[in-house]
């Protein structure tokens, strides 16, 4: 093991950064240091990070005799050996005992990585504060591209960008509190190449540690995303214990066949799946059919989420049609208190009653006679082929807040059907990661625990998750920055996080399109230093030009009364003067030029 100076990275600590690291993407003219032959990861192993609780000085992760508990890594689902799929990307975690070196401290590494996609996931955390550095990815056709890679610390880094927290450390002398956090961090691949190697950023000794326990190459290509739903908190339900879910959700885009999106976020602690299934929606909670039983992990019944974490059903025989009410069924065999939700459904939903069992295969409803107004833990419904998809991220407006519960009046609905009624342009999917209360530059939700406030993480802290792994995405419209300015943010801070957000969604070669913020006169919190906030705001994306988005959509000018501009015009207020109703949601889903969404185009 190489010797390092962590007395004097412990003494610089440093402050952790509120946004994941982002990949730079760029051609390089030579490595920075003739690069060893490519080794698979596990042979540059060469730290310690998990002990046993029983042998707690077996490992020293941080240079101070501190480390991982194996059994609190255990009893969030994080056993040496297991895959967990995070951020769309299925890292494989060490296959160490504790005590066993379990990662590489970064120092210019050559790693053997194969894999073709647009993205490589990392699994790190730092110590001795947030680390960064710059490395090479080489492509099996002899080109490379440098990238940016930034850990943040173990101990301090931020909770709404974390893959896991533990509760405890353990030391020499024993254990103590924690927390302890690692983090997944995705940089860009060059699209359409497949990668042969890549080298670890080279070490920084006035920096932290930058520690890597894993890596894979994300691919989401090939299908298209029908209907999906962000994670928007982790709320107590229940306690639901052997029990079916019954999910109604309404399809964008079709296909010939589905797989679903199951997600632990924000958990602390696994879920157990009994079993799934897909169904098209007869009445209520019947199908109309016989439900298609749905497989995980090529052919089990049912699968462990680890906490953070996601699964993926296999693909199946279902043919999904466009525009349809779906019925996804979850059986959740143990004990479930707490569930990461989507609160504001505007749909109803189905639950079977307490100590029922596995009713994914009942055609009929009568198993279900408890309604839901949340979507827990499905957070997306695939197909197969097609053209990719569009992703709309917002707040309330584009969760559907005031619209008709159950009739699919989103103006990501709208949007979605007009694509699927033409034949001019592909016919791509639209996914819906609109969160009721969400805001560009703050959490609203923290990011860990059971809370009752469901407002997410910040656009820029989920953009990972809800957005770059979404399925083949192509172009991401952003409809943000009411909450903020309503919640004092300045207009220069959301200007910034729209920047970040462009210059991100940039970095992955895809297009992005920004929407002018609406008006709220009357609203209880609207104040003119509000208007004057939303005002700058607007004033920004309309000058773009082409600068910082692709496009820009003018949602103020078709929703404001051109006699009061500070107000919506009263046909397509909903009432509370800040949300649109139907007709309002419905003029902002037809304005929208379907050509400025194509890929390619400025």
């Amino acid at each position: 093991m190489r010797v390092r100076r962590w007395g004097t990275a412990l003494t610089l600590l440093l402050t952790a950064t509120a946004l994941p690291a982002t990949g730079l993407g760029t051609a390089i003219a030579a490595p920075a240091r003739p690069s060893p032959r490519p080794l698979p990861l596990a042979r540059h192993f060469d730290n310690r990070a998990v002990s046993d609780n029983s042998a707690p000085g077996a490992a020293d992760f941080d240079g101070a005799g501190r480390s991982l508990s194996a059994q609190d890594l255990a009893a969030a689902g994080w056993s040496p050996g297991s895959a967990l799929a995070l951020d769309g990307t299925r890292l494989g975690l060490p296959r160490t005992a504790p005590g066993a070196p379990d990662n590489v401290v970064a120092d210019g590494q050559a790693v053997a990585v194969r894999g073709r996609g647009e993205a490589l996931t990392f699994l790190v955390a730092g110590t001795g504060g947030t680390a960064a550095g710059t490395g090479t990815v080489h492509y099996r056709d002899g080109s490379r591209s440098g990238y940016e890679l930034t850990a943040p610390d173990w101990r301090s880094g931020p909770l709404s960008t974390k893959a896991v927290t533990l509760p405890h450390l353990n030391a020499p002398d024993g254990q103590s509190a924690g927390p302890a956090r690692l983090y997944a961090v995705t940089v860009p691949l060059r699209a359409g190449r497949e990668v042969a190697s890549v080298a670890l950023p080279t070490a920084d000794e006035s920096a932290g540690a930058l520690h890597v326990f894993a890596m894979a190459v994300r691919d989401t290509g090939r299908r298209t995303g029908s209907w999906a739903a962000s994670t928007a908190g982790y709320r107590a339900v229940g306690p639901w214990t052997n029990r079916t879910l019954r999910l109604v959700v309404h399809s964008g885009a079709g296909g010939p066949r589905a797989r679903i999106r199951l997600a632990n976020t924000f958990a602390g602690t696994p879920v157990d799946i009994g079993a799934a299934s897909i169904a098209l929606r007869g009445a209520g909670a019947a199908a109309d059919r016989g439900p298609t039983p749905l497989t995980f992990g090529r052919g089990q019944t049912g699968t462990r989420i680890a906490a953070g974490a996601e699964a993926f059903s296999d693909p199946v025989d279902f043919t999904v049609p466009a525009g349809a009410d779906l019925l996804v069924s979850i059986h959740l065999p143990g004990t479930v208190t707490a569930a990461p939700v989507h609160q504001e459904a505007a749909q109803l939903s189905y639950l079977s009653t307490a100590g029922s069992g596995d009713r994914t295969a009942d055609a009929g409803g009568t198993a279900f006679p408890e309604t839901l107004t949340v979507w827990p833990f499905l957070t997306g419904v695939d197909v197969e082929g097609g053209p990719g998809s569009i992703v709309a991220l917002g707040d309330s407006i584009t969760d559907g807040v005031k619209s008709t519960s159950g009739t699919n009046r989103r103006w990501p609905d709208v949007l979605a059907r007009r694509f699927q009624a033409q034949h001019t342009l592909p016919r791509y999917g639209v996914l819906n990661h609109g969160i009721s209360a969400n805001r560009i530059v703050t959490d609203r939700y923290p990011g860990d625990g059971v809370s009752t406030d469901t407002g997410g993480v910040s656009a820029q802290h989920r953009l990972e998750r809800d957005v770059l792994a979404q399925p083949s995405v192509r172009t991401v419209v952003v409809f943000e920055g009411i909450n903020d300015v309503r919640w004092g943010t300045s207009s220069d801070e959301v200007i910034a996080g729209l920047r970040a957000i462009a210059r991100r969604v940039h970095e992955r070669g895809l297009r992005v399109v920004a929407a002018t913020i609406a008006p709220c006169e009357g609203y209880p919190d609207c104040t003119p230093a509000v208007e004057t906030r939303r005002q700058a705001v607007n004033a920004f994306l309309r000058a773009d030009a082409g600068a910082v988005f692709d496009a820009t959509l003018d949602f103020d000018a078709v929703v404001r009364d051109p006699q009061r501009p500070q107000r919506m015009l009263p046909a397509y207020d909903s009432g509370d003067h800040l949300h649109p109703g139907d007709a309002g949601l419905k003029a902002l889903g037809e304005s929208v030029d379907l050509r400025k969404l194509l890929p390619g185009r400025r």
